[in-house]
């Protein structure tokens, strides 16, 4: 582990500061999430990072209503659409 002196707004320092291992994970974690959204790091790097397993990472960031996989409706429904077509030319 490292030490990192950030500058931030004093109101936060409360909420930042905290022994508690899990709330230092959910920070760190939240640190890293706009990497993984911006494709500059993956979720398995992410978790590495943070010591954990990957499938603990993406359970964590559901829980804080982060999707794992990041699709318009648009790409949903041609997804579906796929799986419709497939359906109908395996029977």
């Amino acid at each position: 582990m490292a030490v990192v002196n950030l500058e931030m707004p004093e109101a936060m320092v409360t909420y930042v500061m905290t022994k508690d291992k899990d709330e230092q994970l959910m920070r760190n974690a939240m640190i890293l999430y706009p990497y993984i959204h911006d494709g500059v790091i993956s979720h398995g790097k992410a978790a590495e990072i943070l010591g954990i397993y990957k499938l603990d990472l993406i359970t964590l960031y559901g829980k804080l209503g982060l999707p794992y996989i990041q699709m318009t409706d648009e790409e949903i429904e041609e997804e579906i659409s796929t799986v419709d077509y497939l359906k109908e030319v395996m029977e």
